[in-house]
């Protein structure tokens, strides 16, 4: 029975290193309680992870069309993806550089040839570019250069899937290749012609708990058997297993033949921070932990059909995904609502069975720490998505100074 338990697991011998070095030392802790909960740490998040990092988003099918847009909201930065007149497929800050009036307020997807913000009048094209400024033409000094929108770096990979990092940089500080090189080409999506696959809808979950505890209950198999009756559908328990791979993990089994006849097999990746998404012959899911707060976050799910495919057969793999999903939004609550109550600290890991959770921590453990180190340093808070002014930048700096004296806005916890 332990030997088929661990089969079951299928973690063997591949233990990150930080892993297998802490085990000699003691138990794998996970992240404490107050990594859960406090509002200091979200921000500090804010500024170390999505400031900076890479963001698996989601498909350019869904910006197909010349004016297409998408507008996502995610740790409190709002921004928008386009595709322009050229074919190039744009991302802005949804903040006009009047007033920082959204040029988009409602949420979702629509379409339109030209970006207005309806509070002065300021409207701008596809591609960023300030087209017009209200009353502003005969206004010395003034250039439609220098007001075009906070551009966000984009990169679109050999799949056709859309990235986006933050930075404001004119070369982000975290370049893609480091935690992401090939993973668009992994051996197994020689499988799926993505171009085959079109949204057939979305969904969103609104839930009382942190974005971390999302990620660490997608990425682990651990409560699968007591938590999940449809799994053994659509993925092979006994040999569940996971790779972990700089910057994301990819999951996998050895699907059987009922579950290949019935084309229930899937390849999944997780992408640091807050993306997993999951392909199989009739399905697709990209599935985003996108946080509000401390203890709120936005589940958003885009569901592709395979065009090929039969309704039967989408709707098996779909309905079973939407089932399981829901399921772990409620273990998702419980968990948050007993971090929330100051009496746990932390549990520990099993080195096997939860490898994919440690590699998870330990990466946020790794990049907060990094970012805490620097801001300690300089003694000020550092947000790389923070923009960089071309002109009249001196007054504005003294006004920053006059702020940062003040430590205007900073917690105590913060106040070096």
């Amino acid at each position: 029975m332990a030997t088929s338990m661990l089969h079951y697991f299928g973690f063997g011998n591949n233990v990150p290193p930080s892993a297998k070095d802490e085990v000699k030392d003691g138990p794998v802790r996970a992240l404490p309680a107050s990594w859960y909960i406090s509002p200091e740490m979200y921000e500090l998040e804010r500024r170390a992870i999505f400031s900076k990092r890479w963001i698996f988003l989601t498909h350019s099918s869904r910006v197909r069309e010349t004016g297409d847009w998408l507008r996502y909201e995610m740790a409190g930065f709002n921004f928008i993806i386009t595709r322009d007149r050229q074919g190039n497929v744009n991302a802005f800050h949804n903040i006009c550089r009047h007033r920082a009036y959204p040029v988009i307020e409602k949420e979702g997807s629509g379409n339109s040839k030209i970006l207005s913000c309806r509070y002065h009048g300021w409207s701008y094209g596809l591609n960023g570019k300030l087209a017009k400024a209200t009353g502003y033409k005969n206004v010395d000094d003034f250039e439609n250069e220098a007001n075009s929108l906070f551009r966000i770096h984009v990169r679109v990979d050999v799949n056709g899937f859309i990235w986006v990092n933050l930075d404001s940089k004119e070369v982000p500080e975290v370049p893609w290749e480091e935690h992401f090189r090939d993973v668009d080409k992994q051996e197994r999506y020689k499988h799926y012609n993505f171009d085959n696959y079109d949204l057939d809808h979305t969904y969103e979950l609104d839930g009382r708990y942190n974005w971390k505890i999302l990620a660490d209950n997608f990425n682990e198999c651990y409560h699968c058997p007591t938590t999940h009756a449809d799994i053994p559908e659509f993925l092979n328990l006994d040999s569940f297993d996971s790779d972990l791979k700089d910057g994301h993990i990819q999951h996998h089994c050895e699907s059987t033949p009922e579950q290949i006849a019935k084309g229930l097999y899937t390849a999944s990746t997780y992408y640091f921070p807050v993306t997993a998404m999951v392909v199989s012959p009739h399905f697709m899911m990209i599935q985003k932990f996108l946080p509000k707060s401390t203890n709120s976050s936005k589940m958003a799910y885009e569901i592709y059909r395979n065009r090929d495919s039969s309704d039967a057969d989408f709707k098996l793999i779909s309905e079973m995904y939407a089932r399981v999903m829901s399921e772990d939004k409620v273990l998702c609550n419980n968990q948050q609502q007993n971090l929330d109550r100051n009496v746990f600290v932390n549990g520990q890991l099993h080195p096997k069975y939860e490898k994919a959770p440690i590699f998870f921590q330990s990466t946020v453990r790794e990049v907060i720490t990094e970012h805490f180190e620097r801001e300690k340093l300089e003694g000020r808070e550092i947000w790389p998505a923070k923009q960089k002014l071309a002109c009249n930048a001196k007054i504005s700096e003294k006004d920053e100074e006059i702020c940062a004296a003040l430590s205007c806005g900073q917690k105590e916890v913060l106040a070096w």
